[in-house]
């Protein structure tokens, strides 16, 4: 049975690498994004008590999975339950790449040109990365891989692992 946590910068690779381990490994799949957030103009984060109820339903009704994001205080919440973590720790300029080269991710956004619209937004918040102080930052990353008891890895290019 594998419970595995992937995270890391936006742009960095752990969708595709959660996808690729799902369909090798046959995997139930959890995108931390399909919860986080309300379903609001602008958006608003859903509290930790809403998302922990949608986390610990997917987990109780798949033995083996991948849940991915770079929301820690999620991660936190799902640790318990997981064999395995990965870190995504690819340079910045990496994640910028990869962000701009991603295909359409339809259970995000309606359209294409809607997520090409967000580009520039999610690229300044990619840069500001190693600099931020909350959930979704280097440091918080960084806390949570150091403090996870479980097999853990740390991935720098993934061009290694895609």
């Amino acid at each position: 049975m594998s419970t595995i946590l992937i995270f890391g910068n936006s742009g960095s690779g752990k969708t595709t690498l959660a996808k690729s381990l799902c369909q090798s490994h046959g995997l139930a799949h959890l995108d931390l994004d399909t919860l986080a957030w309300e379903a609001t103009t602008p958006s608003v984060r859903k509290s930790l008590s809403a998302s922990k109820k949608d986390i610990d339903h997917f987990i109780k009704t798949n033995d083996s999975w991948v849940i991915e994001g770079c929301y820690t205080d999620l991660l936190e919440l799902a640790e318990p339950h997981s064999s395995e973590i990965i870190f995504m720790n690819l340079p910045i300029e990496m994640c910028i790449a990869n962000a701009k080269s991603r295909p359409w991710e339809p259970h995000k956004y309606k359209s294409k040109q809607a997520q090409d619209n967000n580009l520039e937004m999610l690229i300044d918040w990619i840069s500001l990365y190693t600099t931020r102080d909350d959930t979704f930052s280097m440091v918080a990353h960084q806390n949570f891989y150091h403090n996870y008891n479980g097999k853990k890895k740390i991935i720098s290019n993934n061009q290694k692992c895609v």
